[in-house]
């Protein structure tokens, strides 16, 4: 049996009023386990949800006020880079399509609560990409920090451009052009994303994916990573998702429909199995039942619970045993195992392990 300690984090997610009951040693823990996942700033936003924060003692208050802070400073960041993006493409023939934890803040959904940013990622047809790249450059992203091989090997294989940074703020943008490797064992086609965006009101040339787009996108990043230092934050993403569109009763037969026609019923299958474990997210048997087909064998699931059951949790000593160090590199080992066959998997492992660490270029002093 798994000690109550390891399940404190998302137990009070799921029951924030239990707070209420905590002893200092409980919010200790609590609060270390939540900024190891990424999600004090959430936990703050569900605590005043419930009305819970003036119950809050005064020693652990000052940690949710301040990770609400940086969350609020970190959304109005997001927008107002946006508009720097929206600028910088002006020319662009093309809705700009925002992606991820910076579309839930464009769109104001409530997934946008707490949620705290390391990039802004957006799509763009994949012949766009060379006229996409010069616009940001021109307005200050470049590639940094990446070997030549590393640079090559985002060009080559990659769903996106290497990660650009802006010289002077430091913001980080992910240009896409699809959802997944050209590669990986499955191929979502990206004209059905963005054929399906929708304007966002109040921020003009700014859209997002469509509800079922957003909820799949976000599944297949999860079960598609093979690092998850915040499994456990973008497991709450989807929860907030799903509450929010689960209000519209067809929803879920959209959902299923909209994950076949795209080849990500697969992840789309692991990410309500997993909501419901961590979460108890509301899903409808229907929706589990139809999605029975995507499920892998018994043998396999069974292997699966016991690698996400740990690499979804916080990454934080708490909440690890003896074996999450070996599920932690067999979902790395799986999800490249999914991005790339093994003729091109093999080499680009041997070319991490044992060439680049002699390659990096040391930093200007």
């Amino acid at each position: 049996m798994r000690p109550p300690s390891r399940d404190l984090l998302s137990r009070t997610l799921r029951l924030p009023d239990a707070v209420t009951r905590f002893s200092m040693s409980d919010w200790d823990l609590l609060i270390r386990q939540a900024r190891a996942a990424g999600l004090l700033a959430r936990l703050a936003h569900c605590f005043r949800q419930h009305g819970l924060m003036d119950a809050l003692p005064t020693y652990v208050r000052w940690h949710f006020d301040a990770a609400e802070t940086l969350a609020n400073k970190q959304r109005l960041a997001v927008l107002w880079e946006l508009k720097q993006l929206r600028d910088a493409l002006a020319d662009f023939d093309g809705p700009l399509i925002v992606l991820k934890g910076a579309a839930y803040v464009a769109a104001g959904l409530p997934a946008a609560a707490g949620r705290l940013f390391n990039d802004i990622d957006i799509l763009v047809p994949r012949e766009y990409l060379p006229q996409a790249e010069s616009s940001l450059m021109l307005a200050g992203w470049h590639a940094t920090g990446l070997s030549e091989y590393d640079k090559r090997y985002y060009r080559r294989w990659m769903h996106e451009l290497p990660p650009l940074q802006h010289v002077q703020r430091d913001t980080v943008i992910d240009v896409h052009h699809a959802i997944l490797p050209d590669t990986a064992r499955y191929h979502p086609d990206s004209a059905k994303l963005r054929s399906r965006a929708v304007a966002v009101d109040g921020q003009p040339g700014i859209h997002v994916l469509a509800v079922e787009d957003r909820v799949l996108h976000s599944a297949t990043h999860l079960f598609h990573d093979g690092e998850l230092p915040h499994g456990l934050r973008d497991l709450t993403d989807l929860d907030l998702l799903l509450r929010d569109a689960g209000a519209d009763r067809d929803f879920w037969l959209r959902l299923t429909a909209r994950a076949d026609e795209l080849q990500l019923s697969r992840s789309l299958f692991y990410a309500v199995r997993y909501l419901r474990h961590f979460l108890d997210t509301p899903i409808p048997d229907s929706a589990m039942a139809a999605l029975d087909a995507a499920a892998p064998s018994r043998a396999t699931l069974a292997l699966m619970d016991r690698i996400f059951t740990r690499v979804l949790a916080p990454d934080h000593a708490s909440c690890a045993d003896a074996f999450t160090p070996t599920a932690r590199l067999s979902a790395f080992v799986r999800a490249h195992w999914l991005r790339m066959p093994a003729h091109l998997l093999i080499p680009h492992l041997f070319h991490k392990a044992f060439i680049s660490p002699y390659q990096r270029t040391p930093k200007a002093a």
